[in-house]
């Protein structure tokens, strides 16, 4: 990366030490965690009560812990030696294990006992998972290989058993095996997938006899309630919608005015991009599902508006943060075609997929948000990027129709191809009008202060960790 100019160093000089720390945060793009029936079968028509519907969701999306007192401040104290067993099918820079692993720290900071479990790992060694294990070493959480007498053993002591994503529930049988019935009504599945290939009967039959399952928007947890129904057959078990928050790390970042500033002009310049440019970015992993390609297509057609209508901003650059330079995959080879195609070779930078998203937050000027079909579950990144006091614009689809008040905080396109030429206008839109922009941005932030903090996040995660230990204490 390119140096900084040598009076951007000199204004920070003091503060050079803390600037570094905030560099090497390792924060999610998202950073993005979080029975009573017989067990002698899984015949999914038990669980059905003429043919309705009546899983209870609860929704703790919009609690507000601003009470004073030690408890509102230590929400997950009650938690103290507790012994919580957490199993990801996967360790990677995604955002449920991710999630999962922000959990674990909450957690370790409250005295909780901590055991991490990865259902699927790869047999050659993995630079990405020794270095997340090592980071949940150091914070004292516990790492067990997910086969063996140990993890069955710390599955049957453990008060809480938490799954994380739909697919870790392959783990049950093939671990636990004739002690599935055994560690079930104390399991909180955590749910973030909204891809109609995890509604899988060979993942989640076991789901409808935990104690209950936590989903981080309104959107995924009806979703879900429908889909299990429909197609499998299954009620879910109760349902706790959780709206996920920022980070400490991230706000301190973000409220930081001279870490943003220098932040912002380190990246503009390892970008090629000047101090008054505009920049935009979609800030997810590379896929088809993430809307790379149409986003780029409507990036193309608002430089093709801005020339035929003759307007006078500055020159409007995007980044794509999410690539993996070393997989080059077919998607991301076929969006890397398309600009040279349309010749934007010069205004479209790719850049490798990232724990520290809050560098690229503070070079930005517009975040978008552009994942298909469904949505995004909930969108970790936007908020996110709602704390640096940037403008979305996002699909209505799924989490970010949750998070997004449109034509408030940002400006919402449809799904699909349908939804290109929208984006290409809005992205036209605050690129000529910076009172919009600033005006989204502020918004955004008052919002996030309001609803999406870690000690709202974690007074939620409380109420839902209450009830689940409740039931599970009932049916030991």
């Amino acid at each position: 990366m390119a140096k900084h100019s040598s009076m951007g160093l000199i204004s920070v000089q003091k503060r050079w030490p803390l600037i570094i720390i905030l560099l090497c945060i390792t924060l999610s793009t998202a950073i993005v965690f979080f029975i009573r029936a017989s067990f002698d079968s899984c015949n999914s028509q038990q669980y059905m009560e003429n043919n309705k519907i009546s899983t209870q969701i609860h929704s703790f999306e919009s609690s507000k812990s601003g009470k004073s007192s030690a408890e509102s401040e230590t929400p997950l104290s009650f938690m103290k030696s507790k012994l919580v067993l957490l199993v990801s099918h996967e360790l990677s820079l995604s955002g449920g294990p991710l999630l999962l692993m922000e959990l674990a720290f909450l957690l370790r900071a409250v005295g909780t006992k901590v055991v991490w479990i990865t259902n699927q790992k790869p047999t050659e060694s993995d630079e990405v998972i020794y270095s997340l294990e090592q980071k949940m070493m150091d914070r004292g959480v516990q790492v067990l290989s997910a086969k063996g007498q140990a993890a069955v053993d710390i599955a049957l002591k453990a008060d809480l058993v938490i799954l994380n994503t739909a697919v870790a529930g392959k783990w049950l049988d093939s671990v636990l095996k004739e002690n599935v019935p055994h560690v079930v009504p104390k399991i909180l599945w955590w749910i973030h997938e909204m891809r109609g290939h995890y509604f899988k009967l060979e993942y989640v039959k076991h789901l409808p006899l935990v104690a209950g399952a936590m989903i981080d928007s309104h959107t995924t947890a009806e979703y879900w309630k429908n889909r299990t129904h429909d197609r499998l057959g299954i009620k879910m078990p109760d349902t706790y919608v959780v709206h996920l928050g920022n980070s400490k790390d991230l706000m301190e970042v973000a409220e930081d005015i001279v870490a943003r500033r220098v932040l912002r002009e380190h990246i503009r310049e390892s970008l090629g991009v000047r101090k008054d440019d505009l920049l935009f970015a979609i800030i997810n992993s590379v896929s088809r599902g993430k809307g790379q390609d149409l986003f780029l297509r409507s990036f193309y057609e608002s430089l093709q508006l801005i020339q035929e209508k003759k307007l006078q901003v500055p020159p409007i650059h995007t980044v794509v943060v999410g690539s993996d330079m070393n997989a080059q995959t077919k998607f991301e080879t076929e969006l890397r075609n398309f600009v040279v195609e349309k010749k934007i070779q010069d205004r479209v930078h790719f850049v490798n997929k990232t724990l520290n998203v809050a560098p690229y937050l503070a070079s930005i000027d517009v975040l978008v948000q552009n994942s298909q079909a469904r949505g995004e579950c909930f969108g970790r990144i936007t908020i996110e990027a709602m704390a640096f006091q940037l403008p979305v614009l996002g699909t209505a689809a799924g989490g970010t129709m949750e998070i997004v008040v449109n034509g408030t905080t940002g400006w919402l396109h449809p799904a699909g191809k349908e939804g290109v030429q929208t984006l290409a206008k809005n992205i036209v839109e605050l690129a000529t009008n910076v009172e919009t922009r600033l005006a989204m941005g502020k918004k955004g932030y008052e919002r996030v202060k309001e609803m999406f903090l870690e000690h709202h996040m974690s007074h939620r995660i409380s109420l839902v960790l209450k009830d689940v230990l409740q039931k599970a204490k009932k049916y030991a």
